[in-house]
């Protein structure tokens, strides 16, 4: 057998330790009394030096404490597995509580702007039909009638825009209409039977015509100004 050390074994326990000095100070003639010593020398003994009825013990006990060492070891590297999985799971938890409460202030910011735009839409068409209320349906209308509805039913700094237009397409003739293309009325719509989205009366009232004139105006331009600048570059709007 070769000569192992039995610090190679690492001796797991101080019965062990015992046990080998025991054996050892029985083995030289050492008194009861110096145990300390024979401890001593079998720490520096070797497996050899032990009695062959001793070795399979001393060899049990370092097993027993390697396999100890090994087992504390895994538990320590399986508790620190175990944190960082609850760390990285509480971290992905807040992530997703974040992600869903920014998620809900978003909509709810978008509720509160969809009610706003409605309700200013629901001011402004209120609006609107108070200033068409105003105006009373007749059998036919001046110039200066018509011209005052359409004032009453735009921005100030937008009717001088308004009226230009107004002036070249049909010079404020709300019955005018364009032979060749078809068009009609005040804003020479193309055709005509467009502005029956302001009102089935489109044809007689100018009011109908003002008001489906200034939203293709709106739409399309930003503002009868803007079409104005537009058919002056073009002559057409």
């Amino acid at each position: 057998m070769s000569r192992i050390s039995v610090r190679g074994f690492a001796v797991a326990s101080a019965t062990a330790v015992t046990t080998v000095g025991a054996v050892v100070g029985v083995a030289s003639g050492a008194q009861p009394g110096s145990v300390a010593n024979t401890e001593a020398t079998a720490a520096d003994a070797t497996i050899a030096d032990i009695p062959a009825g001793q070795q399979a013990q001393v060899e049990t006990a370092s097993l027993v404490q390697q396999a100890d060492d090994q087992s504390t070891q895994a538990d320590a590297a399986a508790l620190k597995t175990a944190q960082e999985a609850a760390r990285k799971a509480a971290a992905e938890s807040a992530q997703a509580k974040k992600d869903a409460a920014e998620k809900q202030l978003a909509a709810e910011k978008q509720a509160a702007k969809d009610r706003a735009e409605a309700k200013e839409q629901a001011a402004s068409r209120s609006a609107e039909r108070g200033a068409l209320g105003d105006i009373a349906v007749k059998s036919s209308y001046t110039i200066a009638e018509t011209q005052a509805m359409a004032r009453q039913m735009m921005p100030a700094d937008q009717f001088q825009c308004f009226s230009n237009i107004v002036d070249h397409e049909s010079g404020w003739n709300y019955r005018a209409t364009n032979a060749s293309s078809g068009a009609y009325g005040l804003v020479q719509a193309l055709p005509g039977s467009k502005m029956a989205s302001a009102g089935s009366d489109w044809q007689t009232n100018p009011a109908t015509q003002i008001k489906w004139g200034l939203g293709y105006m709106n739409d399309r331009y930003g503002s009868p100004c803007g079409a104005w600048s537009f058919w002056q570059a073009n002559s057409w709007y």
